[in-house]
Formats: structure tokens, C-alpha cells, sequence
């Protein structure tokens, strides 16, 4: 069933790709069945999948007639265990090495006491005694209790564990001296760029110096890529709003985030940084176990249910799904999973906010006057032309109670951003000299396609002339037969 066949869902789908979605079959029930924005993980991929998928994406998007968006996930800076022969089972009160040494080799430890080679150089100048090493996924914690000879640091076994080769450590607390945008991201980002990916997203920001740096390496290589900040430790949140004055969206990584962070505090970071989006007018996601039991089960568990529909009565713009349609057995089901809690969530039209805090301007006073309009006209939808998005996004900022913001833009790379915003459907048309003329021109499209019908109600948000003048205006439109 098409988008225009049935009640518009606002909040926007999130699947990353891997061996279980990236066929052309998958795909195209995929973008049919609702999903908006195709993640890749480059933790898990080579150049040459990724030119193949990037391809295939963009082939089927066209021959079923409905673009979606491609999010480049950069791997960014990442602290691994070296390569190790055999499983080291480690028992809780024993003592074990972490010896550094480049590429994680193997280091030398008395013959009594284990170890493991870190990837990492500098870890023991930012490292300290007492502090706690969590290694993969935190299933296995380490105290730190002595650092020897400048190449080993010493620990004691927390939790039992088995540790197998090139496992991921997380240092909760402790401010690492890694480059945000290693060497692996620029080439990465550069075979994306060439590919016209639409979103890079940046895997542990730190600060907003880390956006920065990004968005200049785009604007050498001549991209219009959007940049989706991921926040996976205690430093993005000490250093939340500057970072999200920096980015164009905000990923909410819960996976490493809940790792690094204390586990309670996980909802109170989560609601902060919604808050802090809504009120700056960028669009967010909320990523990682959103229906993780789902990659081995047909139907998701109450408690995820209840954690998606947090997140749609939360507001957010963006629910993500990672290993779910990766490695899942149920991909399809998993986005129809989301579809449907997204839609019955909506359905209720509770407010999670009441409007952004620092959202100001003439401009928005008067998106703000059209919205306030829509809201109060039932069945009516919002109409607004853009060519870089500005005023969908903005909009979808100022958050309708339930009208559809129908975005008309000229350029597919605009469409295929605003697939991220919440509310917003997008349609590539001509945008004329004369706005009168676009005006009718999209109305025409919108009722060919379904979506609005005659005797409906369309608060148009766009410029007019006056005297050989753009000015900004508001105008209420009933569809009619011509």
C-alpha cells in the first residue's frame, strides 16, 4: 500500500544493511514497506560493497518509484584487544595485562599473569589507577591497579568472561586522545562522497570541534552531505549543546551509551538530548536495541514495544534499527514492528514538548503563525517549497499535532534529506518563476498522487511576489476540481 493510500506515519525509519537486506529483493520490500533512510556501517564494510550497495540502493529506489535517503556510519576512533591464539577464559580476582603496543600486538607479561595487546598507543598517559576498563560490550570489567614500565597496565578481574580476538574496550569517564575523524573515515567518506551518500554519520563526538572538522573535509571535496553526530560517551554529553549547535542531526547510540554511562542514567540522557534537539530545531534518532530480540524472534518483546513507543511519544524524528536487519532472520517484520507502534503512538496526538525554546527569527514567527493554523483546522496539511530544505525543516521543528508537511523541492538530493525529518513528505517538482503557478502545480501533483482530495485544507507556507517582491506568507487553500 502507498504512502498516500493510508494514514501518513511522521516518524521516519532507520535500517542499516547488511548480508540479510542488501539483496534487490529485500530492498525493495524494504523501501515499499516504509523505510526512509538506509544506514551503512563501515565498521563492517569494504569500498568495493559499499559502491555495489550504494547502486543497488539508488536502482531500486527509482524502479520503485519512492527515493530514500543513504546514512555513511564512519567507524571513528576505536580502542580493540589485539589478536589473540586461543579464548582467554579470565575468572573474577586474578590479575591480567593489557600490554600497548601498535596494532594490538602481543606484549610481554610475567609468565603468571595473561595479557592482551591494545591498539592504542597513548592509552597509559590517559589511563589512571582505580579507573575501569570494560571490554566487549562490557561483558567483561577490569580495575585498573598498576601501571608498569610504561607499556603495561595492570588490572584486576572484575567479572568472569571469556576474551576472544580484537574486542572492543570502553573507558568509562576517562578522556581519550584519539582523532574524531581518523584516517580509515576520510577514505571512508571520500568513496561516500563519490557515491552522493546523503548523511555521514560521525561515530563518537566528543565536542563541537569534532563536527567542524568533518564539515570542512565535505566542503573540500564539494559535498552537500549532512552531518548526524553520534553521541556514545560522557564527553558528548558534558558537551551536549555545543555539539548539537554544530550538527544537522543527533543519533542517540545507545549501544556504547549505555556502556560508558551508568545504566539509570541512560532515559534521563536519552529525554535530555531530545529536549535539547527539539529546542535547537535538529532532527534526532534514537538508535540500537530498539527490537533487538527480533533477530531471532518473529515478534518483539512488551518491553521494546513500550521503548519504541517512548521514542514516537518522545517526538523523536527517527527510530533506527542496526542488527535487527543486518544479521536479523525478520527484517520485514521488524520494520512493519515499527511501522505499526509509530502509527498507533500518533494516533493519541500527545505533545512531548510545547515549542522549541531557541528557535527565533521573523521567519519562524511566521511558520510558527502556519502551524498554529494547521493545528487548529482539523484534516488539514501543511505545503512548503524548498530548495535546501530550510523550510521543511523548519516546520518539522515547530512539530504539527498531526498535519502533514508535504515538501516540494527541485533538487533529489534535497528529497532524499528531508526523508529524516519528521512529518515531512517530499516530492521532486519544477519550481517556477511564478509562486502562484508552483503553488498549483503541486496541488495538481498531490491530488494525482492521492494524498489530498477536493474540499481539503492546505496551509501553504512559502514566498509570493508583491511588487516585484519575494515576501514571506501564509495562505489557506481548498482543493478544488481544476
Amino acid at each position: 500500500m502507498s504512502d498516500a493510500k493510508r494514514p501518513l506515519r511522521q516518524t521516519k525509519i532507520v535500517f542499516t544493511l547488511g548480508p540479510a537486506t542488501q539483496s534487490e529483493e529485500m530492498l525493495e520490500k524494504l523501501i515499499l514497506g516504509g523505510a526512509d533512510v538506509a544506514r551503512l556501517n563501515m565498521a563492517h564494510a569494504n569500498h568495493e560493497w559499499t559502491r555495489m550497495v550504494i547502486k543497488r540502493i539508488r536502482d531500486v529506489s527509482q524502479k520503485v518509484g519512492r527515493e530514500i535517503a543513504i546514512m555513511m556510519d564512519i567507524k571513528g576512533p576505536e580502542i580493540r584487544t589485539g589478536d589473540v591464539e586461543v579464548p582467554i577464559e579470565l575468572k573474577a580476582g586474578e590479575e591480567f595485562d593489557f600490554t600497548v603496543r601498535p596494532g594490538g600486538a602481543p606484549g610481554e607479561s610475567p609468565e603468571e599473569i595473561r595479557s592482551v595487546g591494545v591498539n592504542y598507543e597513548n592509552l597509559l598517559n590517559d589511563i589512571e589507577v582505580g579507573d575501569i576498563v570494560l571490554v566487549d560490550s562490557g561483558l567483561m570489567r577490569f580495575e585498573v591497579t598498576d601501571k608498569i614500565d610504561g607499556r603495561r597496565i595492570r588490572c584486576k578481574v572484575l567479572i568472569d568472561g571469556q576474551l576472544t580476538s580484537r574486542r572492543h574496550i570502553n573507558l568509562p569517564g576517562v578522556k581519550v586522545n584519539l582523532p574524531a575523524f581518523t584516517e580509515k573515515d576520510r577514505r571512508d567518506t571520500l568513496v561516500g562522497i563519490e557515491e552522493g551518500i546523503d548523511f555521514v554519520a560521525l561515530s563518537f563526538v566528543r565536542k563541537g570541534k569534532d563536527i567542524v572538522s568533518l564539515r570542512e573535509f565535505l566542503m573540500e571535496n564539494d559535498s552537500r552531505a549532512k552531518i548526524i553526530a553520534k553521541i556514545e560517551d560522557q564527553s558528548a554529553i558534558e558537551n551536549l549543546e555545543e555539539i548539537i549547535n554544530e550538527c544537522d542531526a543527533l543519533m542517540v547510540a545507545r549501544g556504547d551509551l549505555g556502556i560508558e554511562c551508568p545504566l539509570e542514567d541512560l532515559p534521563v540522557i536519552q529525554r535530555r538530548a531530545l529536549k535539547a534537539c527539539f529546542d535547537r530545531g535538529r532532527a534526532v534518532i534514537i538508535a540500537t536495541h530498539m527490537l533487538e530480540s527480533m533477530i531471532e524472534s518473529p515478534v518483539p518483546t512488551r518491553a521494546e514495544i513500550t521503548d519504541v513507543a517512548n521514542a514516537v511519544y518522545e517526538e523523536a524524528d527517527c527510530v533506527m534499527l542496526s542488527g535487527e536487519t543486518t544479521i536479523g532472520k525478520y527484517p520485514i517484520e521488524c520494520v512493519q514492528t515499527l511501522d505499526k507502534i509509530a502509527r498507533r503512538i500518533e494516533e493519541e496526538g500527545d505533545l512531548a514538548f510545547e515549542e522549541p525554546a531557541l528557535l527565533h527569527g521573523e521567519k519562524i514567527d511566521v511558520l510558527k503563525s502556519a502551524v498554529v493554523l494547521a493545528n487548529q483546522i482539523k484534516g488539514s496539511a501543511l505545503l512548503t517549497f524548498t530548495r535546501q530544505g530550510f523550510m521543511a525543516q523548519s516546520i518539522a521543528a515547530l512539530r504539527p499535532a498531526c498535519a502533514p508537511i508535504f515538501a516540494m523541492t527541485n533538487a533529489v538530493s534535497t528529497l532524499r534529506q528531508m526523508r529524516l525529518l519528521r512529518g515531512v513528505i517530499p516530492f521532486v517538482m519544477p519550481l517556477t518563476s511564478d509562486p502562484n503557478d508552483t503553488i498549483d502545480n503541486a496541488i495538481r501533483l498531490l491530488v494525482r498522487e492521492g494524498y489530498v482530495k477536493v474540499g481539503d485544507k492546505l496551509i501553504v507556507a512559502t514566498d509570493i511576489l508583491s511588487h516585484d517582491r519575494l515576501i514571506d506568507s501564509i495562505q489557506l487553500r481548498t482543493v478544488h476540481d481544476n
